[in-house]
């Protein structure tokens, strides 16, 4: 294994040792969000319209477990909720922009994966799971 790499602030200001996979691609925190609003702008209304108690949110970074993460939903689906569901704080969708453009060598592929992201983890408030947008190309 080529231990070759750079000394990063990793999150939670652990400091390690990354490999090198040469440049990242750059992107303001603006423009990735700016992304994520256009990628919730496609979304066609008869959909949005029927999303409930939902928030999306731009974080540079997910949670240090899942440095590859892309996308995060938390709440309850529309289809579990029930007579219950009253005074809850809204669901929350978060789109990482880190792990976007490590992943992405181009402002293309930044667009399209920022989209299925942003579709997949709308999806979940829908209630629809993993092996069901994988199947749809969600993945």
């Amino acid at each position: 294994m080529d231990m070759r790499g750079r000394w990063r602030l990793l999150p939670r200001g652990i400091l390690g040792v990354v490999p090198d996979n040469g440049p990242v691609l750059e992107m303001t925190r603006e423009e990735f969000e700016e992304l994520v609003a256009e990628a919730l702008d496609r979304i066609p209304p008869e959909l949005t319209r029927l999303m409930d108690n939902v928030a999306v949110f731009v974080e540079d970074e997910p949670p240090a477990d899942d440095p590859e993460l892309l996308g995060l939903y938390e709440g309850t689906p529309l289809t579990e909720r029930g007579e219950w569901y009253a005074g809850v704080l809204p669901d929350r969708i978060t789109i990482y922009r880190g792990p976007t453009l490590r992943m992405c060598e181009s402002r293309e592929e930044v667009v399209e994966e920022t989209e299925v992201t942003v579709v997949h983890e709308i999806a979940h408030h829908f209630g629809i799971d993993d092996e069901r947008l994988h199947a749809l190309g969600y993945g």
